[in-house]
């Protein structure tokens, strides 16, 4: 059976989406070739168009604003489907989709929109946001949603490395050689450090992010931080664009998908 697409007498609908991604194989659908028999991979879309079928009685396709790796958590992430449901209000697939939901996914909002929306093609921006507990021992539920540092690094250094940080750039030291992306550019608009919480946290907000591009940048700038580089050799590396030079990638659990941005 062919899953619901666009179509003019369809209503499309917008939602946002926080998920704990640790007990998920990551955002987007996907079959498992590799068990006996094949079978379903759990991930965040995979379970929502799950929902989705059961209020509808047939499937319906589901359009993230981008993709997050296993382990990875979403605040603000952004969606939408088309429905063929005319008699409910856009805001109660809130509740009918959440009473469906596993508990470490939840519908924050949902409105209708234009036809045309597109989740993915019409962001603008896209916000993420590493959580690190630095130089005390973390609580128990805080290891699932941020990585655990002994020392503290020195956020005046750390933002030093990350005010580097800005407009077009080609982000090829922060990539994956696996990444399918035609283009390495990417235009960044922010990328900072503050505490919050006692937490430190990493924020970056860009167009769009390479595979796995933000746990590179997060890695390699707390390595250069712990070895104590200068700005000038950070900014060396980024621009060799060689992978191979840059720090290790910080481990998924620490990693938000924070907001997508629409605007201008």
């Amino acid at each position: 059976m062919k899953l619901m697409t666009d179509n003019a007498l369809n209503r499309n609908i917008k939602v946002m989406i926080a998920y704990d991604g640790t007990d998920f194989s990551g955002w987007q659908t996907q079959k498992n070739s590799g068990a006996r028999g094949g079978g379903v991979i759990r991930t965040v879309q995979g379970c929502i168009e799950e929902a989705l079928q059961k209020l509808h009685k047939h499937p319906v396709s589901l359009t993230g604003s981008g993709r997050t790796d296993a382990g990875v958590h979403a605040a603000g992430q952004t969606a939408n489907f088309y429905t063929d449901i005319q008699s409910i209000a856009p805001e109660r697939f809130v509740p009918a989709l959440n009473s469906l939901l596993p508990k470490d996914a939840r519908i924050l909002a949902a409105t209708e929109i234009h036809s045309g929306f597109h989740a993915r093609f019409d962001a603008k921006a896209r916000t993420y946001r590493y959580h690190i507990i630095a130089g005390r021992h973390a609580l128990p539920h805080e290891l699932r949603y941020a990585l655990q540092l002994w020392n503290r690094p020195s956020v005046e250094r750390l933002n030093s490395y990350a005010r580097l940080l800005r407009g077009e750039m080609d982000c090829s030291a922060f990539a994956t050689p696996r990444d399918p992306s035609e283009s390495r550019f990417r235009y960044i608009f922010n990328a900072g450090f503050f505490v919050q919480g006692g937490v430190l946290v990493f924020e970056i907000t860009a167009n769009a992010f390479l595979w796995k591009m933000v746990r590179a940048i997060t890695g390699t700038l707390l390595f250069c931080e712990e070895k104590e580089a200068s700005v000038s050799a950070f900014q060396s590396l980024v621009e060799q664009g060689d992978r191979s030079k840059a720090g290790p990638a910080a481990p998924p659990q620490g990693l938000f998908l924070w907001k997508v941005d629409y605007g201008a």
